[in-house]
């Protein structure tokens, strides 16, 4: 059976005779579930019945404002916080010590000890997570030589740049070999190269069959690297799917080029707002109702048509769009 075709997809062989439904059903225990999850503090809000799934083998990008309620979330999976209500489950159990014991967690202030030295600290947090000492220590010096930190392997954790610690922190997390990755705003302050690394790192843990997920504002790498995207808005989750999933939920625009002559004919198109204009060409919205065909028979009719195509906006572009579209 070929066991990994993108997020969640699995084909069976012709020769293979296991029961459909039984597959399906070892794809569902091999889900992080977020199931109606709440968390408040007073009179505020943090998280407000949030519910996602992020199934092993999947990168998940959780992206949000400040505040939004993204570390709140990962900190209930990681049990540092309880809820006041839902419940998370992995392999289709609750959580509970053991379970937590296969996560490995990147928060997004740097938590290892600063006058440690780098391998001593990543077998120690090994051994933790109940590795053998021979095990842990091979394993550590393993994700120190991928990191390309073999060399200072006997430094402090002090004496490193943040963006080195912030590799060591990496390295803590996929030490003990986890089943799951939670990662609050793993690429902050790493360079182009870093960002690299890290990137090809965790989508060779997804390949491996991990279960990803983590926060980011650099919302053009999430796009990139990301199987599927949720985007939580006051501890909310509005949106949740993969980039082109979430396309299809926005609004639908259309990029068009006409000769010079006519580069003025979209102002007088009803039901089309103008987003941007760029010389002869420009981005229109159709409201509800208005056929896209409409629109090319009166820019035809205008002068020739250099370009008509539906735009494919970024992620922020589609961020911004579904968090205005959530506000009150």
């Amino acid at each position: 059976m070929d066991r990994r075709l993108g997020a969640g997809a699995y084909r069976l062989a012709p020769n293979d005779r296991t029961d459909l439904r039984t597959e399906t059903f070892r794809m569902s225990e091999s889900t992080l579930q977020i199931d109606r999850i709440s968390k408040r503090y007073g009179d505020v809000v943090a998280v407000d019945d949030l519910s996602f799934e992020i199934q092993a083998g999947q990168l998940f990008g959780f992206v949000g404002r400040n505040g939004a309620g993204k570390t709140t979330t990962m900190r209930i999976v990681l049990g540092v916080l309880t809820a006041d209500s839902g419940e998370v489950r992995w392999a289709g159990l609750p959580l509970d010590f053991a379970s937590r014991r296969r996560i490995g967690y990147m928060p997004e202030q740097r938590g290892l000890y600063p006058k440690m030295h780098l391998l001593e600290q990543l077998v120690y947090l090994g051994r933790l997570h109940g590795m053998p000492g021979q095990t842990a220590h091979r394993e550590a010096t393993r994700w120190l030589e991928r990191f390309g930190l073999a060399d200072r392997r006997n430094d402090e954790l002090q004496a490193l740049s943040l963006g080195n610690q912030q590799r060591v922190q990496l390295a803590a997390a996929l030490v003990f070999d986890p089943e799951v990755l939670v990662l609050d705003e793993p690429f902050t302050g790493l360079d182009p190269v870093a960002v690299d690394l890290m990137s090809g790192v965790l989508r060779e843990r997804a390949q491996a069959g991990v279960a990803v997920i983590f926060s980011s504002h650099e919302l053009d790498l999430v796009e990139r690297l990301c199987d599927r995207v949720g985007i939580i808005d006051r501890g909310r989750l509005v949106a949740c799917g993969t980039v082109p999933e979430l396309r299809g939920r926005g609004p639908q625009r259309y990029w068009v080029d006409t000769a010079p002559a006519a580069s003025d004919w979209w102002s007088s198109v009803p039901g089309v707002t103008v987003v941007r204009s760029e010389g002869t060409r420009a981005l229109l919205e159709p409201a509800a109702g208005v056929d896209d065909q409409a629109i090319l028979q009166i820019a035809l009719r205008a002068g020739p048509v250099h370009e008509f195509r539906p735009a494919q906006p970024a992620l922020v572009e589609l961020f911004r769009s579904f968090i205005d579209e959530g506000r009150p």
